[in-house]
């Protein structure tokens, strides 16, 4: 199949790559601006040619990047003719952004994906499959399931949810498959320009400086290992009769972040020897206390369960950062 995917060049769509090119057969657009990934972390991942403006309908290339912006709708337009499926992650992540920022996290999360919807429907793609997180559920007592009303707690929140809303409304209205998928906190090896707790954790470890927990470290999350989030991506990419459907895609398993701590640093003593420093800080404001997700529908509509074990998950993440 021909994929276009929006942000490729940042952690999970170099992943997708990877798990595309283990497959064969497939030809893959990388739509990015390069703020955040880059054409070096492109290229760590298989070789690619970049094409030029007047030369998007050459689909010849194994791997293509494609410069662009996902606010810049007739260019996306025609980067994601000749596709079969769009997966849009290109997206300005994060709640501590979108409180400093909640006009251009808007402005970027929400048109960026109304954009992409408007290229599959003009350019008839076959199914658009969109990252979204559990934020627009926001304040709920979890485990967190696609039936519960929405109360976004941040910014960040609030656009996903925007997004939500327009996948659902061009499937109805415009016949096109639009996928949700509401991640977990994805980590994993190729998290190296991540800033979530896991990456942002092992990097100051290894730099030597004092790991800060925001409040007292009983918030919870569900900590999702990349490999298992990109089958999930695949399932809800490849299988017939789910357009217009919302998933939970984490582990069903409630982590306290201050537990995580304990074992992210018992991961790094045992692969790297350092023997890492915690405090705690203030709260930040825009998170919620508690955060993990039934994937029953996941399970039963995608045939996807997680598989990997978090302890083995963390240590896996540590090599890989030990060995950069």
């Amino acid at each position: 199949m021909k994929w276009i995917i929006t942000g490729g060049c940042g952690f999970i769509g170099r992943a997708l790559i990877r798990h595309l090119n283990s497959e064969g057969g497939h030809k893959i657009r990388v739509y990015d601006n390069l703020s955040v990934g880059t054409r070096d972390d492109l290229a760590g991942e298989a070789p690619f040619v970049e094409l030029p403006d007047d030369n998007l309908s050459d689909w010849s290339a194994d791997l293509a990047l494609i410069k662009g912006d996902i606010l810049e709708a007739d260019h996306l337009r025609a980067a994601a003719a000749g596709a079969d499926i769009l997966i849009h992650l290109a997206a300005n992540t994060g709640v501590a952004p979108s409180v400093e920022d909640p006009y251009s996290d808007c402005h970027t999360n929400v048109m960026g994906t109304l954009n992409a919807l408007e290229a599959c429907r003009h350019e008839n793609l076959n199914r658009m499959v969109f990252a979204s997180s559990g934020a627009p559920l926001g304040v709920q007592t979890p485990p967190l399931h696609e039936e519960m009303a929405a109360h976004p707690a941040s910014p960040y929140g609030a656009s996903k949810l925007a997004g939500e809303g327009y996948c659902s409304a061009y499937f109805h209205c415009y016949g096109v498959e639009s996928v949700v998928l509401r991640f977990g906190n994805v980590y994993g090896e190729g998290s190296t320009r991540k800033a979530s707790v896991v990456a942002k954790f092992i990097k100051l470890a290894m730099a030597g400086e004092t790991l800060e927990i925001y409040g007292d470290g009983s918030q919870t999350r569900d900590f999702i290992y990349i490999g298992d989030l990109i089958r999930a991506v695949y399932a809800a990419a490849t299988t017939p009769g789910v357009g217009g459907e919302t998933f939970q895609i984490a582990t069903s398993a409630e982590t306290t972040v201050g537990a995580l701590t304990e074992r992210l640093v018992a991961a790094i003593q045992e692969v790297t020897g350092i023997e890492p420093k915690w405090i705690n800080g203030e709260q930040r404001a825009g998170d919620v206390a508690r955060n993990f997700s039934d994937t029953s529908k996941a399970a039963a509509q995608l045939n996807w369960t997680p598989k990997m074990d978090l302890d083995e998950g963390l240590r896996r993440t540590v090599r890989f950062f030990a060995e950069q």
